[in-house]
């Protein structure tokens, strides 16, 4: 089965004036497509079955099937990291986040340093680690969580094309502004989904499976 490229979840204007039209409509509909045809093309002449999964793909490959597969699935990740309307943090996401970066705003900091200082091309990743800790990491070029065994929660992405038309060179701003579409319920069902992938039990003493059970309930009020 050809790799696809995703259908937005929102019309091409929805998240304007933060990301406007003529980014989605480069970003999406050129650099994101082209990944998604560069891939196909280089799949063609690979070792991989016609239903090989993309994360399979990632995962088992190198050289440019590698960066085009990855920067496909990243893409896919930073569209739905994103929502045009405002969505609150589930209460119980936010004491996860309490408890591994000390508050909100140590945590937005951070990610924004990362953001800031990440040099050239690629990616900033809020991520679940092996020992079942949200960090957060930057990433080159298409490098992703999935080869280093984490889990991935939420993604921005720091490659000029991302922002460029409608920032110029100030990344800073960007950033501010994007924040403002984080989509944090989508981030929570990202740890649900681990919860449910394991094969065995969380680590002991650790508190992951005590917010996972009630993230779970992610239709609570979150204000």
């Amino acid at each position: 089965m050809a790799i696809e490229l995703m259908e937005l979840p929102y019309e091409q204007n929805a998240l304007e004036p933060i990301i406007s039209k003529e980014t989605i409509e480069y970003h999406y509909g050129k650099h994101h497509k082209n990944y998604v045809d560069t891939a196909n093309r280089l799949l063609k002449d690979s070792n991989f079955d016609d239903d090989a999964l993309l994360i399979d793909i990632i995962k088992n490959s190198d050289g440019a099937l590698f960066n085009n597969a990855a920067q496909v699935f990243n893409h896919n990740f930073y569209w739905l990291s994103l929502n045009p309307e405002p969505i609150a943090i589930p209460p119980k996401l936010n004491k996860l986040i309490n408890r591994d970066f000390g508050s909100m705003e140590n945590f937005k900091n951070e990610f924004e340093d990362k953001a800031l200082s990440l040099f050239g091309s690629g990616w900033v990743w809020l991520e679940l680690d092996v020992k079942e800790k949200l960090i957060i990491t930057q990433r080159g070029n298409a490098d992703n969580p999935l080869i280093h065994l984490h889990t991935p929660l939420l993604t921005i992405d720091v490659w000029e094309h991302a922002y460029y038309i409608d920032y110029r060179n100030d990344r800073k701003k960007y950033f501010e502004e994007l924040w403002r579409l984080i989509d944090w319920k989508f981030v929570a069902s990202n740890i649900v989904d681990y919860y449910h992938d394991l094969t065995e039990p969380c680590m002991e003493n650790s508190q992951l499976c005590d917010y996972i059970d009630m993230l779970q309930h992610l239709n609570e009020p979150t204000t």
